[in-house]
């Protein structure tokens, strides 16, 4: 738009099909912009049919500039900080880029002290992921323009690696992991990748379509985190007054429901799809939840439970065995 703002200030009587060309755009995206310039940034912009081009019925003094409220502002401040975690991947520099253009949008006047804002504000990952930068490029290339992929793929407690042939649909960040959805041509399903075991990418040379009605939201809907439906279940949990605030201070899943108990204890009530992250999440709360339903929930957490105690157990025997050992 600034281009074109350019050409018609400088009398160059340009129209859709020489601005087109000399940008290597389509005479619609042309078309399209100069709408906006008109009925958006209320520019004075009229096309003459003598001379076939586009010209200012009033004197323009300078393109209309970006103007962000403080709220605005910061908000953006904030995601620049945010962007730091993509440092390395193949979203930085298109992120960096944007960025930069609105910076160079604003106007003069506005003055920021960044570094109050850099004392101010940060983001902290406990847990990062290794990531091999080279395989999640290709893999984001792949997704976006429908490249089919050949992988190697090393799934969690597998010590051999396997090829595979996938359509990738689609890579998402869940809770600070990447995860990436595609159609596997060996098991005929969409499965759910995780690009950390990706040993290699080789493209086929083939394109996919992607389903008109697939939609990671609607995959993951019932899900607590990445796995896919495979059944549905009510579970029913309640936790103790010591971690009780923690539960109400967060939204654990879009169906969840909170009761208060007695004690300030409070119950938590969840419709999933899926048991196997629950478990894991209800494990790392130690001994203040009590799990009540569903059943199978109920079996697999006393058995997890147990599986830890007698480890824990047998770890004990050791130390002991180890200090009357050098009694003597």
């Amino acid at each position: 738009m600034l281009r074109i703002h350019h050409a018609i200030q400088t009398g160059k009587h340009p129209n859709a099909t020489t601005l087109a060309a000399e940008m290597e755009v389509s005479t619609k995206s042309v078309h399209r912009d100069i709408e906006f310039m008109r009925d958006r940034l209320g520019l004075p912009i009229e096309f003459d049919p003598r001379r076939n081009s586009y010209y200012y019925t009033q004197e323009v003094a300078s393109f209309p500039t970006l103007q962000l409220t403080e709220g605005e502002l910061f908000a953006l401040l904030v995601a620049e900080k945010a962007i730091q975690q993509y440092r390395g991947t193949t979203f930085e520099r298109p992120l960096m880029s944007a960025l930069r253009k609105m910076a160079d949008s604003l106007p003069e006047p506005v003055s920021i002290h960044f570094s109050d804002w850099d004392r101010a504000i940060s983001f902290r990952t406990s847990v990062e992921p290794f990531l091999n930068l080279e395989v999640f490029d290709q893999l984001a290339r792949a997704t976006a323009s429908r490249q089919q992929l050949q992988i190697v793929y090393r799934k969690p407690g597998s010590r051999e690696a396997e090829t595979r042939v996938i359509d990738p649909y689609h890579l998402a960040n869940i809770n600070g992991e990447w995860y990436l959805f595609a159609y596997d041509h060996l098991r005929g399903d969409l499965r759910t990748f995780v690009p950390a075991r990706i040993k290699s990418v080789r493209r086929t040379g083939k394109t996919f379509t992607r389903p008109t009605g697939f939609s990671v939201d609607r995959q993951l809907r019932d899900s607590f985190g990445v796995h896919i439906a495979e059944g549905q279940y009510e579970v029913v949990l309640r936790f103790s007054a010591e971690v009780a605030d923690y539960i109400r201070e967060k939204r654990w899943h879009p169906s969840q429901k909170l009761r208060e108990l007695e004690g300030d204890r409070v119950e938590l009530r969840m419709k999933l799809s899926s048991l196997v992250e629950v478990q894991r999440w209800i494990l790392s709360w130690g001994g203040e939840v009590e799990v009540l339903a569903p059943r199978e929930l109920v079996k697999n957490v006393r058995d997890a439970a147990t599986a830890i105690l007698d480890r824990t157990r047998r770890v004990l025997a050791r130390y002991r065995r180890g200090r009357s050992g050098s009694a003597v």
